[in-house]
């Protein structure tokens, strides 16, 4: 670019000398200026940069610096002023303009990132076309692959002349192969060893498992953020003086194997000396020292320094310092190897909330978002309630994006704007669930749902199933804030016929039809206690060849009975997301009791347990376990069968097929048992090719379980336990659950099953 500097200058020089020999020769004032050439830009442009006015003297120094002015520009390929009487005529040839870019043969690199780079150096639709300037907008496309490692590319550009002076611009992009790296080498380290040091970096040398990962293909990005990671590995360790020196990248003559040397400095250990507040304090000093993780004596850390920041800042965010800023400062003593820490507050003006906005909610009404809130119009401002209100909008599974934003309110300083920005998903679904079977084929459900009915929030249901092991016919309506304290309602009826042989177990059929009326009850932020009546007319019906245990059930409740439920649970659930969360926990408890009203009596009671939290910056861990227990009271001795606890398939031991573990019957059919205990250990994996990794996952996972029968003790030798895999996608479709299990202590009879699945579709 600057290499055309010497040939624009004589240019100009030479405009200057032979611009109108009657401007040249003496001056006069200009009466009118008029324009010639224009074609796509407009007079007003010009006029904008053009330094002479009507009514200006000119002479052939103001036409000089005219033309200098409309030249840097840019926007002309040549300018020539004349004067014609006492009118000044510019005569402008337009630059073309970029009409289009496109490019061919990208793979690597989005054709987004591209037009970004390019837009970095001025080059984009719209602009003015320089084609002096055009071969600096090739290497920046090669500067571009350059920094993922594609040193092979190779560009070709054509510009093709189009109608009202226009181009258009074309890349065909030849990428080439992606260069390797073949050594890494750190030097200066002494604390730590080499391959210590080098297993913190994503970037790694050519190995077995590269090309899966693909963490041996050279990112300048990848490269700067492993250089972070070194940093602050050091810094965490109590380097404070740790120094990258300099880093050098060095690349084979073919171009396919990389060479990268680090040099740093480690320098000495530091410990802290002394912990201090200053600043403008609002509280007092024991309270803040509370939220110091950071110990007298210890090992410096720069990451416990700044989770100690946030921990202050979050704090007076919550009491409405919305603009508190909280700085680490350190004394460092090299010759003690200490560090005196000073955290300076500046807690700033209180803030308060005028107006809660949301925008983007198209179908939900607005007091659906309003009732979430925890953040109130009025109050001062809390980083934890705003935080909290954007995953309770979440919790609704009505928006596939959430984004919350506090802009001050202009004329106030102490007053802001809360606006949430949603984008709606579809609420409703169509439910397919299906499992491949040995004995009953592949089996459907189908179930119409909709979440967010009318955009009201309230969920109405239908549910239809037609399989050859059940055939089911259900309504449900649930509001979940029947009053304005948040106390939900809902309303189900149904009517199922199970022939539970085809299910895999004791040959018998199932006609129930029931109504159920339920309450949840919020009794803190994160509890709930919920309460439901279910009134049910059960017709029990032996099959062809029925077990003993089935004869038995049959003769004890005469083949029909009615039973009268009362189930209260509570539950308490701090997860972020219900459908695919990423932290937090939910703990219930649900007790399940047929009253003496009915024919028959029994209870059920069952704990569930769910806990999620990161191992590392990439992996995270859950943990799941259910217990449950039943048994008869009164007149029912034991726990009816058809109210037995059953265990395997994909929601529960995976592997195994549905229903299938536990006691068998007389005739050697899955029944069942009062004494059910199942566990699941997951560990959740990164997905690196995946953009949108909210709607995915990728588990690992390992489970175990069994259901015992009346009469049975609990026995670790009897639990049957299977590993093996899970991808669940959030598609427009629904969700859709694929798990390979692979039983490891199956028994001669175990039903084995080891693919399984479940898919949804929206509507």
């Amino acid at each position: 670019m600057h290499a055309n500097r010497p040939a624009r200058a004589y240019l100009f020089i030479f405009a200057v000398c032979f611009v109108s020999p009657s401007i040249a020769a003496e001056s006069f004032v200009v009466q009118d200026i008029r324009l010639e050439g224009l074609q796509r830009i407009s007079a007003g442009t010009v006029f904008n940069y053009l330094p002479i006015k009507v009514g200006d003297r000119v002479d052939s120094k103001r036409t000089g610096e005219a033309l200098r002015a409309l030249y840097k520009t840019g926007f002309f390929r040549d300018v020539r002023i004349e004067r014609e009487g006492d009118s000044l005529v510019v005569f402008l040839h337009e630059r073309p303009s970029i009409a289009s870019i496109e490019f061919s043969g990208n793979k690597e690199v989005s054709t987004e990132d591209l037009l970004r780079s390019l837009e970095q150096e001025g080059f984009a639709q719209g602009r003015v076309f320089n084609r002096s300037t055009f071969d600096l907008v090739e290497q920046e496309l090669r500067r571009t692959y350059f920094a993922v490692g594609k040193y092979w590319v190779k560009i070709k550009s054509t510009v093709t002349p189009l109608e009202r002076n226009r181009v258009g611009i074309s890349f065909d992009i030849s990428e080439g192969v992606i260069a390797t790296i073949k050594q890494i080498n750190i030097v200066g380290n002494s604390v730590y060893d080499d391959d210590d040091l080098i297993d913190l970096f994503t970037l790694e040398t050519t190995g077995f498992w590269s090309w899966i990962s693909s963490a041996d293909q050279y990112s300048k990005q990848k490269l700067s953020a492993d250089l972070e990671t070194l940093r602050s590995f050091y810094l965490d360790s109590g380097y404070i003086n740790f120094n990258i020196d300099s880093t050098q990248v060095s690349i084979t003559p073919d171009k396919k194997d990389v060479y990268i040397t680090i040099n740093i400095t480690e320098g000495n250990q530091f410990t802290v000396s002394e912990i201090r507040m200053a600043g403008e304090i609002l509280v007092p000093q024991k309270e803040l020292f509370g939220l110091v993780v950071v110990e007298h004596g210890e090992i410096f850390s720069r990451q416990k320094i700044t989770e100690t920041s946030s921990n202050i800042s979050d704090w007076l965010g919550n009491e409405g310092y919305a603009f508190a800023n909280v700085n680490a400062v350190p004394e460092i003593d090299n010759e003690k190897k200490q560090v005196a820490l000073t955290f300076f507050l500046d807690p700033g003006k209180r803030v308060y909330v005028r107006r809660v906005n949301f925008k983007g909610n198209t179908t939900t009404e607005d007091q659906v978002l309003r009732r979430e809130m925890r953040q109130l119009e009025g109050g001062w401002i809390s980083t934890g309630a705003i935080e909290r209100s954007k995953v309770r909008l979440g919790r609704l599974g009505f928006f596939e994006d959430i984004n919350v934003e506090t802009p001050a309110v202009p004329g106030t300083t102490d007053q802001v704007d809360v606006n949430f920005s949603v984008t709606e998903k579809s609420s409703g679904s169509l439910i397919i669930g299906a499992g491949l079977s040995q004995v009953a084929g592949v089996t459907i459900n189908i179930g119409l749902t909709q979440e967010n009915f009318l955009g009201t929030g309230n969920r109405v249901s239908a549910t239809f199933n037609n399989s050859d092991i059940n055939r089911t016919y259900a309504l449900g309506w649930l509001d979940p804030y029947f009053t304005q304290d948040g106390v939900s309602l809902s309303v189900d009826a149904y009517y199922r016929n199970t022939n539970a042989r085809n299910a895999n177990l004791a040959d018998y059929d199932l006609e129930e039809a029931g109504f159920r009326l339920g309450t949840g009850i919020p009794i803190s932020e994160f509890n709930t206690v919920d309460i439901a009546i279910t009134p049910q007319r059960t017709k029990f019906i032996p099959g062809t060849d029925p077990s003993t245990e089935v004869e038995a059930f049959f003769q004890e409740t005469g083949g029909e009975y009615v039973t009268y439920s009362l189930t209260a649970g509570w539950a308490n659930d701090t997860r972020d997301n219900t459908l695919l969360p990423t932290q937090g926990q939910l703990t219930s408890f649900v007790a399940d009791m047929a009253l003496p009203s009915g024919d028959l009596t029994y209870y059920r009671l069952t704990f569930r347990f769910q806990q999620l939290f990161d191992l590392t910056r990439l992996f995270a861990f859950r943990f799941g376990t259910e217990l449950g227990y039943g048994d008869g009271y009164g007149d029912t001795a034991d726990l009816p069968l058809t109210e037995n606890y059953f265990a395997g398939g994909i929601r529960s031991v995976r592997g195994y097929e549905a229903n299938t573990l536990g006691p068998r019957d007389s005739k050697g059919q899955p029944l069942g048992g009062d004494l059910k205990w199942t566990g699941t250990l997951e560990l959740i994996l990164p997905l690196p090719f995946i953009r949108d990794s909210k709607a995915f996952r990728l588990t690992t996972f390992v489970d175990a379980g069994n259901v015992f029968g009346p009469g049975q003790s609990f026995e670790f030798k009897e639990l049957r336990a299977s590993a093996g895999i899970t991808a669940i996608w959030l598609s427009p479709f629904g969700p859709l659950t694929l798990s390979l299990g692979w039983p490891f202590n199956d028994q001669p009879g175990d039903n084995i099953q080891n693919f399984q699945f479940t898919l949804g579709t929206a509507f």
